[in-house]
């Protein structure tokens, strides 16, 4: 396949993950609620990700303070694992190499790691 084909396949891709992310905006606007959280239903715990439908809304709406409130570890997070998710596919269409580097695994491990501490962390706070 050729870069040509590789970028048309990956704008695609990005176009159906932005229609998909804006319907669900709109789904969510128009019906005041999102998808609940399955963990915090379960354990009454919140999630490392709790908040991120309420800091998506914030976005849209240009309250860039009220985003950063709704779920302030995964609002930093988001422009790194953006960037390594960018290196990635701009290596993917200029290459066709899907293989990850060590260094972004090690990227992808210590986003992980974070949203990880971020979840007990948070949940120990609420506790104490």
């Amino acid at each position: 396949m050729d870069c040509k084909k590789r970028l048309f396949k990956v704008l695609v891709w990005a176009g159906a993950a932005v229609a998909a992310v804006l319907a669900y905006a709109a789904l969510v606007r128009g019906l005041g609620y999102g998808i609940p959280c399955v963990f915090h239903a379960l354990t009454g715990l919140l999630c490392p990700g709790c908040g991120v439908t309420r800091m998506g809304t914030c976005l849209l709406q240009g309250d860039i303070l009220g985003a950063f409130f709704q779920n302030p570890v995964v609002f930093v997070l988001l422009p790194a694992a953006g960037a390594v998710a960018l290196i990635h596919l701009t290596r993917y269409v200029k290459t066709g190499e899907r293989k990850t580097p060590k260094w972004e695994e090690r990227c992808w491990i210590t986003l992980a790691a974070v949203l990880v501490l971020w979840g007990v962390a948070r949940n120990v706070a609420l506790m104490a």
